[in-house]
């Protein structure tokens, strides 16, 4: 198994993190960013769109990230992260998905808008406009947490893996948020996790000021 893209790019951690949940070996590939490579032949044969992350699975390749997941629960996840029932799994699908259409974006555009812009490049009025626009999705999140500790039941599951990933650099670019009570707490569930540790509260200052990858 190896895992394609740079150590920096949010969406590449989210697939590290959930590896490491999975306990699987693999060879992660610095690909993108100041790694380069994304333009290779090689790296076109295995994702015409230039992006990262990719996995390879023996002859299996694969692309964008909450597929990559997907893929990994249905391939190598437990019960505990692949349920039998359809239903079941549209519990958690249903938070990938509204993460990665409406809460990532959202977050994204503060993190391009503020952290990765030159100061006397940056436009606050509409960072403002998207830091409220995160701070409506933090009390979506909020509600659901009140009728259990994760998002989709009483254990991490994927829904965890994919909105949780996003708290870490909402709250560490320098800008002022504050997260709702239960968040907090399933934000502090969430950094008790080895792979969270590792691969999400990593250092991203590189990044900063950076628009060019």
């Amino acid at each position: 198994m190896k895992v394609y893209g740079r150590t920096t790019s949010f969406n590449v951690q989210k697939v590290l993190w959930f590896i490491d949940e999975l306990g699987l070996s693999y060879q992660h590939i610095e690909v993108g960013g100041r790694f380069g490579g994304l333009d290779s032949d090689d790296f076109l044969a295995l994702n015409p769109l230039q992006k990262v992350p990719v996995l390879v699975d023996g002859d299996n390749v694969i692309w964008e990230s909450h597929s990559i997941l997907r893929y990994l629960a249905a391939s190598y996840g437990t019960t505990d992260w692949y349920y039998a029932s359809p239903y079941q799994r549209s519990l958690y699908e249903r938070w990938m998905d509204w993460s990665q259409v409406i809460f990532q974006p959202a977050f994204m555009a503060t993190f391009w808008g503020y952290y990765r812009k030159a100061q006397n490049n940056r436009c606050m009025e509409r960072i403002t406009r998207d830091l409220q626009a995160c701070e409506q999705c933090l009390q979506i999140i909020e509600q659901q947490l009140s009728h259990a500790p994760y998002l989709a039941g009483g254990k991490i599951t994927l829904a965890d893996i994919c909105v949780g990933a996003i708290l870490y650099r909402l709250t560490s670019q320098g800008l002022a948020i504050t997260l709702p009570e239960r968040a907090t707490q399933w934000f502090a569930l969430l950094k008790t996790r080895a792979g969270y540790q590792k691969w999400i509260m990593s250092d991203f200052t590189e990044l900063k000021g950076r628009e060019d990858f």
